[in-house]
């Protein structure tokens, strides 16, 4: 019997192009569709466009044109992108829809009625930007300015509404404690633990129609509407129409909802707070990704260094978009964004590794099988070897999609796939043609089977990352009907793979490097500082601090680097390490190790490095430095 999933986005709000962490979101939302349906389960994808509150307002009012029309404008571009990206959701909801508006006046109506809500005055420091206020204590460190968008807030005074929502912190409390897998990954559980620790403050949820007209009315007082979280948020249930309705009473409960960190407060806090006041159960999980860094750096329009994403795929494809966006971040922590690295990834990983084997595999069945691949039979060592990977592949992308760790699914598609470029070199199909020997003949037939088979399996596999290409696959391999996980057995063909093309060859067409000026490299003798002592001074200059390996993996076209991503508790950083001839990438997953924090980052290999290891090194042989005690991530070592 299969099961039943509600993946949600967040609802974005269309003041501008959908970027780079608007895509990622999306993205592996839809890569976690698209997987749970081949497992056969029933699924119910959910994104949309968040359209009321100051900033459509004051965008239409400056283009002179209504904000409705502002909204359907903007919405309609993100529909557009979703599409053109190859966006699998089953519904796309909008905040100024009736079937949405209904829902919200609603649940406020049972909030009022129930003493939920009250009325009352308010001031305080409030960005345009965020629509919220900020307290004190939120602004201590930055200034006066605001956090997120680092500009002026402005004083505001004004009577509102509010949500009783301080009555229930201790409840939240509990119920976070009691489900350790509620909010993940944990990081974010325990930030949100953190912040209650603080007393909780009720919530604002209205703004006064002399100042904000566009919104929802408070049924209840139509000289106010509502606030954006009281209309964004519940979303996520009015898309699934009335309360006791059968898709509601279906999918509520298995709801999941995929965030980016800088909403985490709004749904860790807020939402199941709202929820539990409106007796609707509280969501299954949330997890939770990080940020898109640029140069290092966040993402700012006003930086000028926000990526579109529609730009990106145009240029490269959107099979090699999603690819980069779901191998390229650990799901949790920050990851950095390069055309350099994408670029990178693209021809190293799909126009060599993936795009090379099916272009060989194909044009070899082509060439010396007559299009035609027979089911599996008469396997030797190898064969039964790469049968066992195979299955072993599948458990790993299993484990991995539980985890919502989407790029080490990938990497264990992509060990698979080195495999079976190793398997063919070593059986050198084109030798055997020549032979024309039976014995070399028969040798030949097991080795196409082979690579039919595995294209077979691989596209199946494949299929939540990367769709166009594995239907490419498929239909070159004259495959059809609906795809299941449970195909995916190495060896479970039960018909021969027929060719429906001499070749599928450019299925990811190499990049030209653009080639970047003089990159950081090894200094000659001549360069590098004297060896004589330093001062304590000096030595202080140098921050050290415990560090995580979270993910490691071979740096394309390099034999001795080793691309870490590392958490130093608050942040996470990546570092391009020399060590490669030393260590496996998994046996460095999870140690604790020392970092050099303060260095100058420097790019090696399309890799940008924020930081050193230390490791020693004896007669040929290295070891990384590790704690002989456990300690958190970003403690500093003295």
């Amino acid at each position: 019997m299969s099961d039943v999933v509600y993946l949600t986005t967040p609802i974005y709000y269309p003041n501008g192009p959908p970027h780079l962490g608007h895509a990622y979101t999306t993205i592996v939302a839809d890569a976690m569709a698209r997987y749970r349906r081949l497992r056969g389960d029933r699924v119910f994808f959910l994104t949309g466009t968040d359209e009321h509150g100051d900033k459509i307002a004051q965008a239409a009012a400056k283009a002179g044109v209504t904000p409705q029309a502002m909204a359907d404008q903007n919405s309609a571009a993100f529909r557009e992108a979703w599409r053109r990206l190859g966006i699998s959701n089953d519904d796309f909801i909008r905040t100024t829809e009736e079937r949405h508006q209904t829902i919200v006046r609603r649940i406020l109506q049972t909030l009022w009625d129930k003493g939920e809500i009250y009325f009352g005055k308010y001031g305080g420091q409030y960005c345009f930007g965020c629509e919220r206020y900020y307290t004190e204590t939120e602004l201590k460190d930055t200034g006066g300015t605001c956090p997120d968008h680092e500009t002026p807030l402005t004083h505001i005074e004004e009577e509102n509404y509010f949500f009783k929502m301080s009555r229930y912190q201790d409840w939240l409390i509990r119920y976070i404690q009691d489900r350790p897998d509620l909010i993940r990954p944990e990081r974010y559980r325990n930030e949100i633990l953190g912040f209650l620790r603080e007393p909780l403050q009720d919530l604002s949820i209205s703004r006064p129609r002399t100042r904000l007209q566009w919104g929802i009315p408070l049924p209840f007082d139509d000289r106010f509407v509502t606030y954006v979280w009281f209309d964004a948020l519940i979303n996520y249930v009015s898309a699934l129409g009335p309360l006791d309705g059968e898709k509601h009473l279906t999918f509520w409960p298995v709801v999941q909802h995929l965030i980016g960190k800088d909403i985490l407060k709004a749904h860790g806090v807020y939402w199941p707070c709202m929820l539990k006041a409106a007796d609707l159960p509280i969501y299954t999980h949330l997890e939770v990704h990080g940020f898109w860094r640029i140069g290092g750096g966040k993402m700012s329009k006003s930086v000028g260094n926000v990526v579109e994403a529609l730009a990106l795929s145009d240029t490269y494809g959107n099979d090699a978009f999603r690819y980069f966006l779901m191998r390229e971040m650990v799901f949790g922590l920050d990851a950095d964004f390069s055309e350099e690295a994408f670029v990178g990834r693209l021809n190293a990983d799909l126009a060599n590794d993936l795009g090379n084997l099916v272009s060989r595999a194909t044009t070899l069945m082509a060439t010396h099988g007559g299009g035609v691949a027979r089911p599996l039979v008469d396997l030797g060592d190898a064969e039964l070897g790469l049968k066992a990977s195979f299955a072993t592949t599948v458990e790993s992308v299993e484990g991995a999609m539980e985890k919502f760790a989407f790029h080490a699914a990938l990497a264990a598609i992509w060990e698979f796939i080195a495999k079976v470029n190793r398997y063919v070199d070593a059986s050198a199909p084109w030798a055997l043609a020549k032979s024309g020997d039976t014995g070399s003949r028969e040798r030949l037939e097991v080795v196409l089977s082979v690579l039919g088979e595995s294209l077979r399996c691989l596209s199946i596999v494949l299929s939540p990352f990367l769709p166009r290409a594995a239907m490419k696959m498929r239909e070159a391999l004259g495959e059809s009907g609906d795809l299941r996980l449970a195909d995916a057995a190495f060896g479970g063909g039960t018909k021969p793979v027929r060719l429906t093309a001499s070749k599928l060859s450019g299925l990811f067409p190499r990049v030209e490097d653009k080639k970047p000026g003089a990159r950081a490299s090894a200094r000659s003798a001549d360069d590098r500082p004297g060896t004589g002592l330093i001062s304590i001074d000096d030595f202080g200059r140098v921050e050290l601090r415990v560090a995580e390996v979270v993910a490691a993996e071979a740096v394309p076209k390099s034999k001795k680097l080793l691309k870490l991503t590392l958490s130093l508790g608050a942040e996470t950083r990546t570092v391009a390490a020399g060590i490669a001839e030393h260590y496996a990438p998994a046996d460095l997953v999870g140690k604790k190790i020392v970092v050099v924090t303060n260095l100058q980052p420097v790019t090696l290999m399309g890799v940008q490095s924020q930081g050193m290891l230390l490791a020693g090194s004896a007669e040929g042989r290295l070891a990384v430095i590790t704690l002989d005690r456990d300690l958190p991530p970003g403690a500093k070592v003295e």
